[in-house]
């Protein structure tokens, strides 16, 4: 049975995918490398990890404006997310889903997602929905 999470639209579309979570905040200047999409934090908890094609959910960004230019070439590649859940919008992330027309919902709980579960996300509703658990999942 799908588990619905409400928040707040930030940005429009639906997209489902994989769920790829940190409980890290991130920035994409410095802590996701632009040419391969593979976050390179130091002591991020999703180091070595790609976000391309994945529900990218994350407390929140911080980090230089640069980062919104990053998401932004990061998807323009199709390397990037498909979507962005955040528990409080970050104003680079916001500016770098819009531009990038990424799909993002922030005021969601993420400890409630788990990394590999299929979600839907509802960047027209505010809404992230849970598919399928990881546990479940094949």
């Amino acid at each position: 049975m799908p588990i619905v999470l409400k928040g707040r639209p930030i940005m429009g579309g639906r997209t489902r995918g994989r769920a790829l979570v940190s409980k890290d905040p991130l920035s994409f200047l410095g802590g996701v490398d632009p040419e391969t999409g593979r976050i390179i934090e130091k002591n991020h908890d999703l180091n070595g990890e790609k976000v391309g094609g994945a529900i990218l959910c994350f407390p929140h960004g911080h980090g230089s404006t640069v980062g919104s230019y990053v998401l932004y070439s990061l998807v323009r590649r199709g390397i990037g997310p498909k979507a962005i859940v955040n528990e409080k919008a970050d104003p680079v992330v916001v500016v770098g889903a819009v531009i990038a027309d990424v799909p993002m919902v922030d005021g969601v709980d993420i400890s409630k997602i788990r990394t590999g579960d299929l979600i839907e996300v509802n960047g027209d509703e505010g809404m992230v929905i849970i598919l399928e658990e990881r546990s479940s999942c094949t």
